[in-house]
């Protein structure tokens, strides 16, 4: 055979070979998995909804990809890369190791125009991820911030507290001994040492009760709950330092009003709210106690006719350790923290605890709770009763005759 033949052999195996090759394709290309298209764009909705900020940026500090969270948290500014990230990039380069930043995109003294939830406090770690490129990863740490300076703020009031009364136990123990020739003298150490020893007693237990309400969850099982007992027995806890003070003591008609919660939680709840109402009136004034149903919500109104509250302090009088008059507390005992356990004994409850008052005319503590439908002798259900008093409708009508609005502060359900 001539070269011209082979080279036609060739040419036909070629040709029949790239046929086979066609028609094989042909039928295999129908099997073939249809092709994802829309990764990019599941990719692209999760970098723009996530709560992480993300920015690639390369050498040169220029930013190359980002999500919006980056710019809220401000590790950008206007598309410029923050300077304190362009020199952790930096470092990532010649270390090969992830880099921390802590960034305020908030100034100081642009807090209290900024909302509440603005970041103010941001991490972001920066990493070298190759090709000259760096990846950012930012967090809002405001809330960790905020929790950690609350937790320090409760350490030092926690331990000024018990210093003051343990400091003045030892003191009264010293002179007692001192005054052991002198009978008269060891009685009059020993009822002050033992009213330390009570001061002490009631913050230890208040601040167990606190630490126990504080971030807890809504309470489980709750029973039924008639709040005309709830009344009732607050009133007989309070009546002797009551009397004792010169305040007379009113409450309205009973109504069948019920809730569901628990008891002893909401008997110390309303004590604390009496008490307080009670150490700061005068004497030969009156505290009274109300309760009605509004809108679904069973009210519990504590109504003083004392000193009331300065708007500058209204803000926080539900603050643990907070006294808007420490030389008073400490006359009366107070240990700073009843109000704190209304607040979460409310919000443990589904409820709020609220606070209307004005300087001069008195102040008025709310206790909110969610309302139920009250049972009948025959299993029925029936809506309850409202009381004939309307909450706090004495201050309420001297507060509007003086022809200025109240200021009220509300703690809402769900505290910190």
């Amino acid at each position: 055979m001539s070269v011209f033949g082979y080279l036609a052999v060739g040419l036909a195996g070629v040709a029949l070979g790239w046929l086979a090759f066609l028609l094989i394709n042909r039928r295999r290309a129908p099997r073939q998995p249809v092709p994802v298209i829309a990764e990019p764009a599941l990719e692209s909705t999760v970098l723009r909804l996530s709560t992480t900020g993300y920015l690639v940026l390369n050498q040169a500090g220029r930013p190359l990809l980002s999500n919006p969270r980056a710019s809220e948290l401000g590790v950008l500014h206007g598309g410029i890369v923050d300077q304190q990230v362009v020199a952790a990039a930096a470092r990532a380069a010649v270390s090969n190791e992830p880099i921390d930043v802590e960034l305020r995109p908030v100034s100081p003294t642009a807090l209290l125009t900024t909302p509440r939830n603005s970041p103010t406090a941001v991490l972001a770690v920066v990493r070298a991820i190759g090709d000259g490129l760096f990846l950012v990863a930012a967090t809002d740490e405001s809330a960790a911030q905020r929790m950690e300076a609350a937790r320090r703020d409760f350490v030092a009031n926690v331990s000024h507290e018990l210093k003051t009364p343990v400091a003045a136990m030892g003191l009264l123990a010293e002179v007692t001994v001192e005054a052991a020739d002198d009978p008269a003298e060891v009685r009059k150490f020993a009822g002050k040492l033992q009213a330390e020893a009570v001061r002490l007693g009631a913050l230890v237990n208040e601040l167990i009760a606190l630490s126990r309400l504080q971030g807890a969850d809504p309470l489980p099982d709750l029973a039924v709950v008639e709040v005309d007992g709830v009344i009732d027995e607050t009133i007989s806890r309070v009546t002797t330092a009551a009397e004792n003070a010169g305040i007379t003591l009113i409450s309205d008609a009973r109504s069948g009003l019920i809730v569901r919660g628990d008891r002893s939680l909401l008997v110390t709840a309303l004590t604390n709210l009496v008490e307080n109402a009670i150490n700061y009136s005068p004497a030969g004034t009156q505290v009274s106690v109300s309760r009605t149903l509004r809108e679904g919500e069973v009210q519990i109104a504590v109504t003083d006719r004392g000193v009331g509250i300065a708007p500058e302090f209204i803000e926080r009088v539900f603050e643990r350790f907070f006294r808007i008059d420490p030389a008073r507390s400490r006359s009366t005992g107070g240990t700073g923290l009843g109000l704190a356990i209304v607040k979460h004994v409310a919000a443990n409850h589904g409820g709020s605890a609220t606070v209307w008052s004005r300087p001069g005319t008195g102040s008025t503590f709310t206790l909110q709770l969610p309302g139920i439908e009250s049972v009948g002798p025959d299993n029925e259900t029936a809506a309850p009763t409202t009381p004939a008093v309307k909450l706090a409708a004495d201050t309420a009508k001297a507060s509007s005759t003086m022809g200025s609005a109240p200021t009220t502060v509300n703690v809402h359900r769900g505290v910190q």
